[in-house]
Parts: C-alpha cells; sequence; structure tokens
C-alpha cells in the first residue's frame, strides 16, 4: 500500500448478477486494479477470500443484517479495507456499518470514474464517503451527548496523529506531516484501535470526535 503504482485487489460483495458483473469489468478495464474475486454474498465472501488476499472489498448492504457481515469479514479478516456499496442512506445502517468496520460508504449512484478514485482513496488511508452520507454522518456527530472527556491514554504522538486523522488527514500524508514512515502510521494506528476499542480509522475519528479529545 505505500506505492503509487500498487496494483489495487478488489473483491466484490453484489447479490444483483448484473451489476456485480458490470463492476468486475470496470475494475479489471482501469489501470492499477485488479478484481480478485466476486461473491453474491458475504457468506460467500468469508469462505473464499483466503484463497486470492484481496486489499479492498466492495460490500453491498443489501438487508438490515449487512452489519453482520462486515462485522464477520472485519473478524476473520483484520487488515482488509471494506467499503460499503450500497442504495440504502438510512441513519441506522450508515452507523451500524460504521460502527462494524467499515472503511468507507457509498451509494449506488457513485459515478464509477469516482468509484475508483474512491477505492484508491481508501487504498491510501483515506475514509471515502458519498456527499450525502458525509452530510448524515456530520449531523448524527451533533445530537450526540457529549460524553465525559478521557484521554483513553494515548501517548503525545498517537494523540498528533489521532488529530490529523480527524482533521482529514489518511496514512500517507500523516507519514509525511510527522516525517515518519508509512509502516510507522499503521503500527501507531493498531495501538490506537487497542486503547479505543475500535476496528476501523472511521470509528477512531468517530470516537474521538464523540469524547471531544479535540478540542
Amino acid at each position: 500500500m505505500e506505492t503509487a503504482n500498487s496494483i489495487i485487489k478488489t473483491a466484490i460483495v453484489e447479490y444483483q448478477r448484473e451489476l456485480r458483473d458490470g463492476l468486475v469489468t470496470l475494475i479489471n478495464s482501469a489501470p492499477g486494479f485488479l478484481c480478485s474475486g466476486s461473491y453474491m454474498t458475504t457468506t460467500d465472501a468469508l469462505a473464499k477470500l483466503e484463497q486470492t488476499f484481496p486489499d479492498v472489498i466492495l460490500c453491498d448492504l443489501p438487508n438490515l443484517n449487512g452489519a453482520q457481515g462486515i462485522r464477520a469479514l472485519r473478524g476473520k479478516y483484520p487488515n482488509l479495507l471494506i467499503i460499503v456499496l450500497s442504495i440504502y442512506d438510512d441513519d441506522e445502517l450508515i452507523t451500524d456499518a460504521l460502527c462494524a468496520g467499515a472503511d468507507g460508504y457509498l451509494l449506488k449512484r457513485t459515478l464509477p470514474a469516482r468509484l475508483l478514485e474512491n477505492i484508491r482513496e481508501a487504498f491510501d488511508g483515506g475514509a471515502p464517503v458519498s456527499p450525502e452520507i458525509a452530510a448524515r454522518i456530520i449531523r448524527l456527530f451533533r445530537q450526540f451527548h457529549p460524553s465525559e472527556c478521557t484521554d483513553f491514554e494515548l501517548t503525545p504522538h498517537e494523540n498528533r496523529l489521532l488529530k490529523l486523522l480527524v482533521e482529514g488527514h489518511n496514512y500517507t500524508t500523516s507519514a509525511k506531516v510527522l516525517n515518519v514512515s508509512y509502516n510507522t502510521i499503521k503500527f501507531h494506528m493498531r495501538r490506537i484501535y487497542q486503547k479505543l476499542q475500535v476496528n476501523s480509522k472511521s470509528a477512531a475519528v468517530a470516537k474521538a470526535m464523540r469524547h471531544h479529545l479535540f478540542k
């Protein structure tokens, strides 16, 4: 994940065959991308992903149990980047998906070129969301009752890194700002996840905002 010229291996979970085939064609026809597998359900993906080890998975949420699939994928493949690709923009589904460990949330009406940009954004350490979803997330944060402030025993370096992520930086740009390697950022992020008791960058940022770690 450290070079701009890396091939991004992308898997797809989509129950509609026509859309699934279209996504496969889109990804395989784009320079720098490779579709490593396509699956109708998360159950299929869970059983077969270890054969191809993709970097990113586009995961549909066909019903209210979609977050369970994300949680199962995150549990079995902790380093897999999970981007929801859904027709749903329901508040409960969005928050459930992000809390379950999704690294991004996109709507199916996302334009093909933008979808590829979003995949690369996640690959580079970002947390892509559709503009409509971003607006909903901001509104949801404003509704949260402020929690008692705590620092979660983060070190000064971990605090600086988390603050950069809250400000919109990804792993790559954070490494440049802090003058450290990409792998160093990943190491510190694992420690941050453990201390915050989360399992994705988006969940870490959400918890930092919810607990007002940076005023």
